[in-house]
């Protein structure tokens, strides 16, 4: 039940007007918004869990179910601080479809959209500035074929060159192009995206791509030559993959990750 204006939580804090506003989100969304609101917000305590985000500064998106609005961060709030009624709901061009006293990262919008407006495959979009992803994004030769995380990367993986602070509406098209059908993006000079049809898949999709940057670097800082995957074992990755998850693909690692987050920082369900 929504608390009213000016009374205090049942823990005995007292409520500031943003929290109020979101106290009720629950009851004004489908079913189908309210679990897309809380696996999202699950993924943001994980990236926080995990040490990749960037202060408030990058940005995770899901499609709500059934319509081409999304949910993202409300910009100002660390990822550890994301619940799912306070997850931000816009349309493709920006404007709010569900009162909120929070503001988006303008630039957050802009990479976002782009992808939502053309990728109906995209549940969700995932974009961190992690230390290895950049450094790898800064390399001419890009993600290298080294290590086992690497060959789930390279089945599906494209580069975006580097044209500044993502607030020009123009770059929303070379990023699409650049990005085609790719599930994985390494933006020059800049970062990491996924591309998902799940939650759960952009997470973990990330989660290699990120893993393969940090040993591309730590390999490389090795000092020793670096010993490259055979193409001929590089096409046998995608049948490997299918026996490795049993079929379940990325849904066979998500519920022990919301397991994990309900055991150490539960809140993102609220």
């Amino acid at each position: 039940m929504a608390l009213a204006s000016g009374e205090d939580s049942p823990g005995g804090f007292h409520m500031s007007a943003a929290e109020r506003a979101v106290a009720d989100v629950r009851a004004q969304v489908s079913a189908e918004e309210w679990a897309t609101r809380v696996d999202l917000a699950a993924c943001y305590r994980l990236i926080a869990h995990f040490g990749w985000d960037d202060l408030v500064f990058t940005h995770i998106s899901a499609r709500v179910p059934g319509t081409h609005d999304f949910l993202i961060n409300p910009y100002g709030l660390m990822f550890e601080e994301v619940t799912a009624s306070n997850l931000v709901r816009v349309d493709l061009a920006g404007n709010k479809t569900l009162p909120s006293p929070y503001e988006i990262n303008p630039a957050g919008y802009t990479i976002h959209s782009a992808i939502h407006e053309v990728r109906e495959d995209a549940g969700c979009v995932l974009h961190l500035h992690t230390m290895a992803g950049i450094a790898v994004s800064a390399q001419r030769k890009g993600l290298l074929p080294i290590s086992q995380q690497s060959t789930f990367i390279l089945l599906s993986l494209s580069y975006h060159d580097y044209e500044g602070i993502a607030l020009n509406q123009e770059e929303k098209g070379r990023l699409q192009a650049d990005l085609g059908n790719t599930r994985h993006m390494i933006l020059r000079n800049h970062g990491l995206l996924t591309v998902g049809r799940t939650i759960s898949d952009a997470f973990m999709t990330m989660y290699s791509l990120q893993r393969s940057c940090e040993i591309q670097i730590m390999a490389q800082a090795g000092g020793e030559p670096l010993l490259a995957i055979p193409e001929s074992v590089l096409a046998t990755v995608p049948e490997y993959v299918k026996q490795v998850t049993r079929g379940a693909g990325t849904g066979l690692v998500w519920p022990a990750l919301l397991r994990k987050m309900d055991r150490i920082d539960p809140g993102y369900r609220e």
